[in-house]
């Protein structure tokens, strides 16, 4: 909120009822939003305002969360078989104090439509006078993974950011327990833990300015859940410190509000809001990225791309490739010798009509081998989002270049190509980077078989359908534009 006057800060956080996307479809429209959490097989994320968006799977929203109280910039949390909400109480607060309140309830589910749905009595559990250095909104948590307590974080540019433990069974302020002030520059900020480390994550610059809005997500790291938290050049938050998490791009500007929600073990997903999304006029949108760790540091992932690509494997560095007889090129070694001044002509690749009339009509097998620029190697991934989609992306059908052969998960759980892209469950492909980089390529749907399946390299040159692990490099692929 920064260089906006309180009174117009106050205003546009009080009129503000969307939130937004990255590439999500439907009814992305939100700001402020939560961190996403999911309640019996549905997604749902708040925002500021009463309402929020719900998702049958992560790629298709709608309206339809409920929360209590209204006010500004919410987040969630499930600790054990309940869920914990905190927001900020308009203004005044709710015990006349002009810089807000931070409340927080329980309900046992959040699916409006189950008889278990309905929110506890209030508990107040931060609050800013007119004189404090802080604003008490933008309130975040974190379950400490290591000791099990939780802690809350809150405020804005005018003033401090702080901390303070909360009780992860009652929800209300641990007795006794101090507000320590951790950072400033910055808003909207969250908290994570990750090998060792306490991550600090704030949105640094200016908000609620549509396409002029400067946020962008900054972060710092401290052995201690309550710091000091130092950039990658040791520079204090408490001193304005930040590393660059993620700032505008593909045509969208002033990301804000961080959640992190962890698919698997590997795969972890990035929730916040465009401030601006000019494809979608200006307006803020639900935005969801893979979240990548670099020297312990985070980043956000570049959105995946449709393209033509060698699928490598990260086992040994073979390409996915069609089980076809390798066809010659006419260009073997040149002659040593050769003049300087003899003309260079640049080689052609090898054609697909050169060798597709030597490939079976039917169903062809799959393996991986040495990468060489050939048709059987080439895998064109085009997205098809009328088919659904997944936590903050849709589904893929992979082809060989220049055709409609397309890889499909059989009932065997093995892996090949079939003559024609029909749309079928098994032709449909989830594509998700992961911390390290590298992405797992995951069937929709294995006919007869229930759980998840990815491409494995269950040998150098073999390769099938089979469980998911982030400690294997078999489960893992590189997508190549070479």
């Amino acid at each position: 909120m920064r260089n906006i006057n309180i009174l117009a800060a106050t205003s546009i956080l009080l009129c503000c009822m969307g939130l937004s996307a990255n590439a999500q479809v439907g009814n992305v429209y939100i700001h402020d939003p939560s961190t996403i959490v999911k309640c019996d097989g549905k997604y749902y994320t708040f925002g500021t305002g009463s309402g929020g968006l719900m998702s049958e799977d992560g790629w298709t929203w709608t309206d339809g969360a409920v929360r209590t109280g209204g006010g500004v910039a919410p987040d969630v949390i499930k600790i054990g078989d309940r869920y914990l909400v905190g927001y900020s109480s308009n203004y005044p607060g709710t015990r006349g104090y002009t810089k807000g309140d931070v409340i927080t309830v329980w309900t046992k589910t959040l699916d409006p439509n189950s008889p278990d749905f309905g929110y506890s009595e209030q508990n107040l559990v931060a609050w800013a006078g007119a004189d404090d250095d802080c604003w008490a909104i933008d309130q975040a948590f974190l379950l400490d993974p290591t000791t099990g307590r939780l802690w809350m974080s809150y405020g804005t540019y005018f003033g401090a950011i702080r901390i303070v433990e909360l009780d992860p069974k009652t929800g209300t302020r641990m007795p006794g327990n101090e507000p320590v002030d951790i950072a400033i520059d910055c808003e909207a900020t969250a908290l994570m833990y990750h090998n060792g480390w306490y991550y600090l994550l704030g949105t640094h610059g200016t908000c609620c300015d549509g396409a002029n809005s400067t946020y962008n997500i900054v972060c710092g790291r401290s052995r201690s859940v309550t710091g000091p938290y130092l950039d990658n050049m040791g520079r204090d938050m408490l001193e304005g410190g930040g590393k660059m998490v993620l700032s505008a791009g593909n045509r969208a500007t002033g990301p804000g509000h961080f959640g992190l929600y962890v698919e698997d073990e590997g795969c972890e997903k990035m929730s916040y809001h465009w401030e601006a999304d000019f494809e979608r006029g200006g307006r803020s949108v639900l935005a969801i990225s893979s979240l990548l760790w670099k020297n312990d540091w985070p980043v956000a992932a570049d959105p995946f791309k449709e393209g033509t690509y060698e699928i490598e494997s990260e086992r040994r560095g073979y390409s996915l490739e069609l089980a076809v007889d390798f066809v010659r090129m006419n260009a073997g070694m040149r002659a040593f010798g050769i003049r300087a001044d003899e003309p260079v002509k640049p080689l052609e690749n090898q054609k697909l009509e050169e060798v597709i009339s030597g490939w079976p009509t039917g169903e062809i097998d799959l393996r991986a081998g040495d990468y060489m620029f050939r048709p059987h190697q080439r895998w064109t991934v085009t997205a098809v989002p009328d088919k659904g989609g997944y936590l903050g992306a849709p589904y893929y059908k992979i082809t060989i270049e220049g055709t409609n052969r397309a890889l499909a998960a059989t009932a065997d759980a093995e892996l090949v190509t079939v003559p024609e892209y029909t749309g079928a469950d098994e032709q449909l492909w989830r594509i998700e980077q992961l911390v390290d980089g590298t992405f797992r390529i995951m069937a929709k749907s294995v006919p007869g078989q229930d759980g998840e399946y990815v491409i494995v390299s269950t040998g150098d040159s073999t390769v099938a359908l089979g469980k998911y692990d982030f400690n294997s490099d078999n489960s893992k692929w590189n997508f190549r534009d070479r």
